[in-house]
């Protein structure tokens, strides 16, 4: 615990109106949204990483929201009205996405969005098949055309059936692009962030939270919780962290790949991004080991990441990986995400579902109103 100066309380954390704990997607949209309502109001976020941690800096960057297989998933645990609220809430969440940046400051690309079926997966893939023509009429309210189609096997991938199942609404967007341009926003809106501070417990007095973290202790009018996969280190939700394992070849040239990609319901995806693919997934190997908050990386998914890119994605290709990661999720036994007010003055949205870039922003902006 430091010692604060008199003008370090004084500027930075003194007559706080409202504390945001994550500067991710969530948070920063929710801060954005704050400023419009409350021009003069004393924003604060605070952010137990460097950069921000979880999901945020460490996803794919696919503007997606659910290929068919997830979908049909969907709908054996939610009611078709859920299942179009679900996809009808990520596909507004990437619109305010495009209107709070702009397109091309993202890089923001419409190339489409392909499910393979690997040639095991034969059930699966005729299932979906013949569901196709039952989603596009589920889904047609939100897009007013068919989302889904079929293309040919025109990338060359291998062992898997013969056709894609296709969305041509999906896109792919440069999630470092997009993260340094919200946090850009913030700041020229004068939203304060400060970074690696962590946030270990907080309590009510009156009409404030008290904020006890790893180097302060301050109070805000109203404290909101957008940490997502960690959530459940500060709040008691029914959120859990799931670990997805990413990796990143080097550059290949004349590289014919575009577009996002799907396998295995989502639990594998890839995509081209500056002449490399980009592979993540696995989680479904290991479940309970990938239900962590250690940014870490493992032998058994990662080797399979390179398994499937050797005999299904760039098999007549040489390629080298040049870099490993892996980001925080946070899950639930529901889809929707957890927007709501815990008590006077505190507030959470978490749950994301592994659909951040398509829902954060809309996250946020409701969380934000949430305090109107």
């Amino acid at each position: 615990m430091m010692n604060l100066s008199y003008w370090e309380y004084k500027t930075w954390l003194s007559n706080i109106d409202f504390t945001i704990v994550g500067s991710g997607i969530v948070g920063l949209n929710c801060a954005l949204t704050l400023r419009k309502q409350y021009p003069k109001a004393k924003i604060l976020i605070l952010e137990k990483g460097i950069l921000p941690q979880g999901a945020s800096t460490k996803n794919a960057g696919f503007a997606c929201f659910g290929s068919i297989s997830e979908i049909l998933d969907d709908l054996k645990h939610h009611s078709e009205d859920e299942v179009v609220q679900l996809v009808q809430k990520r596909w507004n969440g990437i619109r305010l996405l495009c209107k709070t940046l702009g397109k091309s400051r993202i890089d923001y690309h419409k190339y489409g969005g392909h499910e393979l079926f690997l040639n095991s997966h034969k059930e699966a893939y005729h299932t979906c098949m013949n569901e196709l023509d039952n989603i596009n009429q589920l889904l047609y309210p939100i897009f007013g055309k068919a989302a889904f189609t079929t293309f040919s096997n025109i990338f060359n991938f291998q062992n898997i059936q013969e056709k894609y199942i296709s969305n041509i609404f999906e896109a792919q967007i440069d999630t470092g692009k997009m993260m340094i341009g919200l946090l850009q926003l913030a700041q020229k809106k004068g939203i304060t962030i400060l970074n690696s501070i962590t946030v270990k417990h907080f309590e009510e007095k009156g009409s404030s939270v008290a904020i006890h973290t790893d180097q302060f202790e301050f109070q805000t009018n109203k404290l909101i919780i957008a940490t997502n996969g960690f959530a459940s280190q500060i709040l008691n939700e029914s959120v859990k962290p799931a670990r997805a394992q990413v990796l990143i070849t080097k550059p290949i040239k004349n590289l014919p790949i575009k577009g996002t990609f799907h396998l295995n319901e989502g639990y594998y995806y890839f995509r081209n991004i500056d002449d490399r693919i980009l592979f993540g997934g696995g989680r479904n190997l290991d479940f309970k080991g990938e239900e962590t908050t250690s940014f870490e990386e493992t032998d058994l998914i990662q080797n399979q990441l390179e398994v499937i890119l050797i005999n299904t994605i760039l098999p007549n290709t040489p390629f080298e990986i040049e870099r490993r990661w892996s980001g925080i999720m946070g899950m639930g036994q529901h889809k929707k995400p957890i927007i709501k007010q815990l008590s006077n003055q505190v507030y959470c949205g978490v749950r994301l579902g592994g659909m951040g870039v398509a829902i954060g922003s809309l996250v946020g902006k409701e969380l934000a109103e949430l305090t109107f």
